[in-house]
């Protein structure tokens, strides 16, 4: 099973960015974090990597709904998604699927929360 769906678009990094931070926007999904991975590798690593930022997103209805199911669930939250430039002309757009995510959980009154969050998160990708 594939953890992930993604999506090329011939974009500059920070236009991709913007326009699935708002597409997620319009499905309940909220930017809680952001982390410059490239420049992260560049200062602790030394090495350098084409632009790569890890994006932390969160639906505070689903996050609830979840939280009602398993208190600890937390830890599995945010739904990540990551922007990565693939070369000078193109960027791919990625989400984890969070029913893949949360299958260690093993809990299936989880499924029905995670089943919508993947249904905003694809409905998001394929908006681009």
């Amino acid at each position: 099973m594939k953890y992930y769906a993604s999506k090329t678009l011939h974009l500059s990094f920070d236009e991709a960015a913007d326009r699935f931070t708002k597409a997620l926007s319009e499905q309940g999904f909220g930017v809680v974090s952001r982390v410059n991975l490239s420049d992260k590798i560049k200062e602790k690593v030394g090495k350098d990597m084409p632009e790569y930022t890890i994006f932390g997103a969160c639906n505070p209805a689903l996050a609830w709904e979840a939280l009602q199911v398993d208190d600890k669930i937390g830890i599995m939250l945010p739904c990540n998604f990551i922007v990565q430039q693939k070369d000078s002309d193109t960027v791919e757009v990625a989400i984890v699927d969070p029913a893949v995510a949360l299958q260690p959980v093993d809990n299936p009154a989880l499924q029905p929360i995670s089943d919508m969050a993947r249904e905003k998160l694809i409905n998001a990708l394929e908006s681009l």
